[in-house]
This record gives structure tokens, sequence and C-alpha cells, in this order.
């Protein structure tokens, strides 16, 4: 077998496993690697295959019904999946169109009947009669609306589109939406954390973070070789999810004797940050988190402290009754779409649906309410969600506080902006909002809140 037929054979196994079993990529596709024995030159390849092809999907799909004559439902889905990744290989990268089709073919064969690899020949060759720019202008030009030819072309659900739109809307950045969709198609830097205490960010070979000041960029390479990174000293963390830590954490100076909760730690990115605040201010960390093998990532996430926080494994709905008014400090990273993290889960946009967001509504309500109750009087919370979507955020944070008195929001952007080691660019609001085009961060939401004293 070939170098190319072996990352493409890689790729399409990923892409299949992604759509049969809701596998994730970011997990999945490391594994297949070394299981293949590619080289770095091959598995690059593989990389750029699985992840752009998953990416632009949805593009694919248009350009796919247009070259087929049928609706992308009505293709065999393996089919379908070797189509995508073919037409990724034709209209995005610099692969020879023969070689290709040639070998896109030959994966039909493994994967569908004599009558399903002469379909796959034939749209491929149909798709090869135009460049890239002809497909894109054919793409938008069929679509019903300015909204649906941007989400076609960028390769979003249209509805998560109309729900970036919304925010912007209420930003006064309407004008932003198009390289906000842009940018999720870019992939994310690999960002590191350098924990207080242990690390310091301008001493491990990073480039220094715009904005987090215990931030940094991994130059290149993998970041598991950064000896930092590989003794626990940092962690692999986007920027965003760094600035929302240091959020609750430096919202106010520290009371030695502090007790501070992460209510949903999993996998303990954020707890292993408040955790290193919390002990140079001399306060005390407790992280909870109700799945088992979430609670196991967040153990060996606090690991590298001599006396690691305690972890509990309950339920966060549950703790507001269970430890009433316990807390100083409370962050409430709560379950959500993840529409933030586009970038870097690129099949996430074609997983969820706009039923999704009411349903985590309800369990995100439950779990503000309980950390509420959790929080002592004149304490903080961190309400965060990486999603953006307006009914994950700003309409859970405004529901709970007319149904519980004596909390009010803090004006959170200026606490980041004192945290940030260059301004912001934030629109006037009570909360922050991250974006990946504005601040090439995943798109966080952070609202502080604090409680009226007794």
């Amino acid at each position: 077998m070939s170098y190319a037929q072996s990352a493409r054979r890689v790729a399409l196994d990923v892409i299949m496993a992604v759509r049969e079993s809701d596998a994730y990529a970011n997990l999945l596709l490391p594994v297949y690697l070394e299981r293949a024995k590619l080289s770095t030159a091959d598995a690059g390849l593989a990389t750029e295959l699985t992840y752009g092809t998953l990416r632009m999907q949805g593009y694919y799909d248009a350009v796919i019904e247009q070259a087929a004559g049928r609706v992308v439902s009505k293709i065999d889905p393996p089919v379908l999946d070797v189509l995508r990744l073919a037409t990724h290989q034709l209209l995005s990268m610099r692969i020879p169109s023969h070689a290709a089709v040639d070998e896109s073919v030959r994966l039909a064969k493994t994967i569908g009947s004599r009558s399903a690899v002469g379909f796959v020949n034939a749209v491929l060759r149909a798709i090869t009669k135009h460049e890239p720019d002809v497909w894109r202008e054919r793409v938008i030009g069929a679509a019903a609306s300015g909204e649906e030819a941007l989400a076609v072309a960028y390769s979003h659900p249209l509805w998560v589109t109309r729900a970036f739109r919304q925010v912007l809307v209420a930003e006064g950045r309407e004008a932003e939406l198009e390289g906000l969709l842009a940018a999720d198609n870019v992939p994310a830097r690999v960002s590191v954390a350098a924990l207080p205490g242990f690390a310091a960010v301008e001493k491990i070979g990073v480039t220094v973070a715009e904005y987090s000041p215990v931030g940094g960029t991994l130059r290149e390479g993998d970041p598991g070789e950064n000896a930092a990174v590989a003794s626990g000293r940092a962690r692999v963390q986007d920027e965003g999810s760094q600035l929302a830590a240091l959020a609750l954490s430096r919202a106010r100076p520290i009371v030695p004797g502090e007790s501070w909760l992460d209510m949903c730690a999993g996998p303990g990115g954020k707890a292993a940050l408040l955790a290193a605040e919390a002990l140079a201010g001399g306060a005390q960390l407790t992280a909870n988190e109700l799945i088992p093998a979430r609670a196991k990532l967040v153990r060996n996430a606090l690991a590298v402290f001599d006396a690691p926080p305690e972890v509990w494994e309950k339920d966060g709905a549950v703790i507001g009754n269970e430890h009433p008014g316990e807390f100083d400090r409370i962050l409430l990273d709560a379950p959500c779409t993840g529409l933030g993290a586009l970038r870097r889960r690129p099949e996430a946009r074609w997983r969820k649906q706009p039923s999704d967001v009411a349903q985590l509504g309800v369990l995100q309500t439950a779990l503000l309410r309980s950390a509420l109750d959790a929080l002592k009087p004149g304490g903080v919370l961190a309400y965060v969600t990486c999603s953006p979507h307006a009914a994950e955020t700003k309409a859970i944070v405004g529901s709970v506080l007319r149904k519980v008195p004596r909390v009010s929001k803090m004006d959170t952007p200026a606490v980041l902006q004192q945290i940030a080691i260059h301004e912001l660019d934030l629109p006037e609001a009570s909360h922050v909002q991250l974006w990946p085009h504005r601040h090439g961060t995943d798109a966080m939401f952070i609202q502080l809140l604090v409680k009226a004293d007794a």
C-alpha cells in the first residue's frame, strides 16, 4: 500500500468512526496513526485529510450534490465519506486531480459495490471539470439567502450561523460574522498555561500569549516534548480558558483560608490553574466531576501538587443543598454545546442540534442555581461556557437572577482588562464574550456574579 493510500485509509477510518459511533476525531486519530506506524510526513497528511474533511463537510456536501445530481442523504454513508475525503483533496489541497481521483476510487472499492465505485468515479470526474473558485461561486449562487450563502461557504449549519449572528448583532458587530465563520475553519494554535508557582511562562520555551499572563503559544512541535508540559508544570489549554479561570481567582485579592469550588471540573485544566492560584494565595480548592472517567482525568491533572485538592464525584445540581453557603469562590464551567471550540473539534458543528440547546439549558439553570446556593454571602461565582449561543449564556444568567435574590453581576470586562497583558477588544456589557476571530481564543463566555453579604 502506498504512502498516500495509507494516509487516506487512516483518514477515512477516522471519518467513518466519527459518523458511525460519534467518536471524537482528536482522540481517535492519534490511536489510528500509531497503529498505522505512519511517518511524520504521512501522519501530517492523514491529519490534514481528516480535519479538513470534517471541518468543510457542509460545503463539500453542497458541491457533491451539484456534481452528483442528488441530495447527499440519498448517497450510501460510507460512499459519501469517500466523496467528502476526495472533494477536500480536489478543492482544498495541492494534490494532483488524477491522484486524488484514482486513490479515492481504490478506497471506494474497499467499502462499496461495483456500482458505488462507478458512482464515485463519475462524481469526482464531474468535480474536476471546474476550478475551486468556480465551485464556490456555484454553491453560493444556489443559496436561498445571504445568511445561507455564508453558512454553506464556511461550512457551518445554518442554525449555528444564525445564533452567532444574533450575538454579534447584540454587540453591534454584525459585520464580523464572516470573519468569525472563517476563523472557525483555521486550526487553533497550541496554547499552554504555566501554572503559577510551578513555571514561569517566559522560561518554558513558548511565545508569550497576547492576553493571558500565564499563557504562551508553542512555536512548533509536539507539546508533550516541552519539558514543562511533560512534567505537569504547564498545561495545554486555550487562552480563553485561562482567562476564564483567572477571572475568578483574580476578581479580588485572595483572603487566606478561602474555600473554592470547581463544580464541573473535568477534564481538569481550569482546576489545575485554580489550584495553583489558590495555593499561592492560601486558599483551598475542591474539584467536582460527576462522570468517573472525567474525575480520573481531574485527579491526573492535579497530581502535580504535593497535596492535591480533593475531587468529588457528585451531581453538581445537588451540591447547593448539601453544602449551602460553603464556598467563597465557585467556577461553574457549565456543560454546553461547545460551539465556541469548533476550531479544535470540527465535527462538533455537525453533531449538535437546536434541541440540544434547550436540553442543556435545563441543566445549566439547575447547576447555576445550585452553585449560587453553595456560594457564601459576599462570594464570587464565575459562570462560564465554551459557547457563545445566547440561550446558553446571557439567557441562563438572566433567568436565574430573576428568581434568585441578592445576587448581582460584576463588571467582568473591568476584571479581565486588569488581568490581561494587552487590552481586550470588548463591547459594553457586564459579561465578557471572547471570539476566535477577534481574540484568537475559543469563544468563551464569562460572567462574574457576586452574592450580597448577609
